[in-house]
């Protein structure tokens, strides 16, 4: 048997995500722009030169949460629609909730909190998150909605606004936990599963290509002879 791991040298390849959990934390409590890299330093228990040995500045810091959080989610996103064999009304809802699981349910539903309070005043960050998440984002969803439209499935739609269709209101509901879902006995307090399975209900029901239903028949023809 190996010897064990020295407990410094463990502490020390646990420092990165240390760092990454305590400032998502803190910049979702407090804001990107009011967060000090002393805070996040602190939080990790680290010191903040150890922090600028990892992140050079507190918007490389930012930007490796995303990575951390959200591209990486992408990727997987890709492969399985890569490898998924159902259908493309079956990949939507995967997709969707798999997000939910990975995204909505953790911490790392805040970062839209700081997207859309701070992101206008980094324009290099904005860029950054354009290029390192929306766009391949956009890419992948439009693949599964062209895949449907392929196969019959889904009747053609304005790809580009049909993804923002399928995204904006899960972006909102993690915006309403970070905001009035924090609120006790708020009534507007709503499931997130539920709203999910209905916005992927009214969703599809949209994209899918009406069924022809069964034949009238004219009262004419009905009338016994």
């Amino acid at each position: 048997m190996s010897p064990a791991q020295p407990q410094r040298q463990r502490r020390k390849e646990a420092r990165p995500q240390e760092l990454l959990d305590a400032a998502l934390g803190l910049f979702v409590e407090k804001g990107f722009a009011a967060t000090r890299s002393e805070e996040v330093a602190a939080r990790a228990g680290v010191s903040k030169g150890t922090l600028y040995l990892y992140y050079p500045s507190k918007e490389e810091l930012l930007k490796a949460v995303v990575r951390e959080n959200l591209s990486g989610l992408i990727a997987e996103g890709s492969g399985i629609v890569d490898h998924f064999e159902g259908s493309a009304s079956d990949l939507v809802a995967l997709l969707l909730n798999t997000w939910w699981d990975r995204v909505g349910e953790s911490p790392a539903s805040g970062i839209f909190k700081i997207i859309i309070t701070e992101v206008g005043n980094f324009p290099d960050f904005a860029r950054f998150y354009v290029e390192e998440v929306i766009e391949p984002a956009h890419v992948l969803f439009e693949k599964v909605l062209q895949r449907g439209i392929d196969a019959g499935e889904f009747r053609p739609v304005r790809l580009d606004d049909a993804v923002h269709v399928l995204i904006f209101p899960l972006l909102m509901l993690c915006l309403h936990k970070h905001s009035l879902g924090t609120c006790r006995g708020d009534e507007a307090a709503m499931d997130p599963r539920r709203f999910i399975a209905t916005h992927v209900d009214v969703v599809l029901r949209g994209l899918q290509v009406a069924q022809p239903g069964p034949k009238a028949v004219s009262k004419r023809a009905a009338q016994p002879q």
